[in-house]
């Protein structure tokens, strides 16, 4: 059995907050140096240089990449031989968050649903946790804004309403969401399971490396030929017209019920942030 102090948690936890909303993954970067070449409006190639020249200067000047640095969604994988000492593994990923959005400066987005009176720290994060094999803890952190959830969609479609059901939906809900996700996007697109399996397979799509096809190459089929009725779509980078209207789509299945057809799409903005690390 290993043994994994809180404060080592903590402080991880602190280091993934500032680094994912200040430094954008070179996956991202890749994708959107390879959508400037592609893009044939002069539009969408003057705001895909911007973007590209935004994250540079994030990078030189260490500040946030976005002035909405999102609610912390936090995905562990614990190692079923790993044992958290020294108190909560709760209570030490806010400390963590706390910590993280005060000492880089970002902002502080969350509060109550009703009163609307900020936490003022950015607490409490969104945790998500997988129990595996190994004496691990992998922690990965996925800032999200909410100009770009906001326009995420679930919807229980009828079994009947088939492949082409679920292609109408998601191109619908990227329609409706037009320049508010700050295009171009990332569409983390979850199938099947529950209402809430597939909102979290969305949502878990979102950490892989942008642009990674699924392992399976039925799905991986299916995600190019969104990618494509996406991008015919026009709306283009931050939805003044183009052919690059996301960067990837990523989808995700899980087994349902006879009965049910869960589909659910969630939208990321084009600093489609996440940082990991494994303890």
């Amino acid at each position: 059995m290993r043994q994994i102090h809180v404060d080592t948690i903590t402080k991880t936890v602190r280091d993934l907050c500032i680094d994912a909303c200040i430094d954008i993954g070179s996956d991202v970067e890749c994708l959107l140096n390879k959508a400037r070449d592609t893009e044939v409006s002069p539009f969408g190639q003057n705001i895909l240089d911007q973007l590209i020249e935004n994250i540079d200067i994030a990078r030189r000047e260490q500040i946030p990449i976005c002035q909405d640095t999102g609610m912390a969604v936090i995905f562990l994988e614990i190692g079923q031989d790993v044992h958290i000492i020294g108190g909560s593994l709760t209570e030490a990923i806010n400390e963590g968050v706390r910590q993280g959005y005060r000492d880089g400066y970002l902002r502080k987005s969350v509060l109550d649903p009703l009163t609307r009176i900020n936490t003022q720290d950015n607490t409490p994060a969104i945790i998500h946790t997988e129990i595996v094999p190994g004496n691990k803890l992998k922690i990965t952190i996925a800032p999200k804004g909410f100009g770009s959830e906001n326009m995420s969609a679930l919807k229980m479609l009828k079994p009947s309403d088939g492949i082409e059901g679920i292609k109408h939906f998601i191109i619908e809900t990227v329609k409706n969401a037009g320049a508010n996700p700050c295009p171009p996007i990332v569409l983390g697109v979850g199938i099947g399971g529950t209402m809430e399996k597939a909102a979290l397979l969305a949502k878990k799509s979102l950490i892989r490396e942008v642009g990674t096809p699924n392992s399976d190459p039925e799905i991986a089929k299916l995600e190019e030929e969104l990618l494509t009725l996406v991008n015919e779509t026009g709306v283009g980078p931050q939805g003044l017209g183009g052919i690059v209207t996301a960067l990837a789509v990523h989808v995700d299945t899980y087994p349902t019920h006879i009965a049910g057809l869960p589909v659910a799409v969630n939208v990321q903005c084009h600093a489609a942030r996440h940082k990991e690390a494994v303890l």
